[in-house]
């Protein structure tokens, strides 16, 4: 009886350990910004790939928390200018509906993929820097996690 208690304690204590060390690695990481305005979009840029829009004007902000998609955005996609910007808000229209209909369906499609609805109206002109980022961020997306989300094969 006192050996099982031993061992159901030092199990419990390699399990705070471990956890105390995730933590410890958590607050141990720190990423710094590297902030620029253009117009009236805001995009901040942290070095761990995470890229900011916002508009305050609109009250929109979108959010891109991704490993590698800055790294990836720089190095595979098109350049900006490339598309028009009527084709990429055609295109994340048409992503983002398909997007939120996997969102719906946790049990059909991964909900660790599809966690988040996006709101994205297409009756509000969120500028040609907007729609780059997030039609990239749907090609990236769907290249590394091997998703098809239209009847579009992703190419960058």
């Amino acid at each position: 009886m006192l050996f099982s208690t031993f061992i159901s304690n030092t199990m419990s204590m390699k399990k705070l350990l471990l956890l105390g060390l995730f933590f410890a690695f958590l607050m141990g990481c720190s990423t710094s910004k590297n902030t620029t305005t253009n117009n009236k979009n805001e995009v901040a840029v942290q070095k761990s790939d995470t890229i900011r829009i916002a508009n305050d004007e609109l009250e929109y902000e979108v959010i891109i928390i991704e490993p590698r998609f800055n790294t990836w955005l720089a190095t595979t996609a098109q350049p900006r200018g490339f598309y028009s910007e009527t084709f990429l808000e055609s295109r994340n229209q048409i992503y983002v509906q398909e997007w939120n209909n996997r969102v719906m369906q946790p049990f059909r499609f991964n909900p660790t993929l599809y966690n988040m609805q996006i709101n994205y109206d297409r009756n509000i002109h969120y500028g040609y820097e907007v729609n780059y980022l997030i039609y990239n961020y749907f090609i990236f997306f769907q290249i590394n996690y091997n998703q098809q989300l239209a009847g579009f094969v992703p190419r960058p």
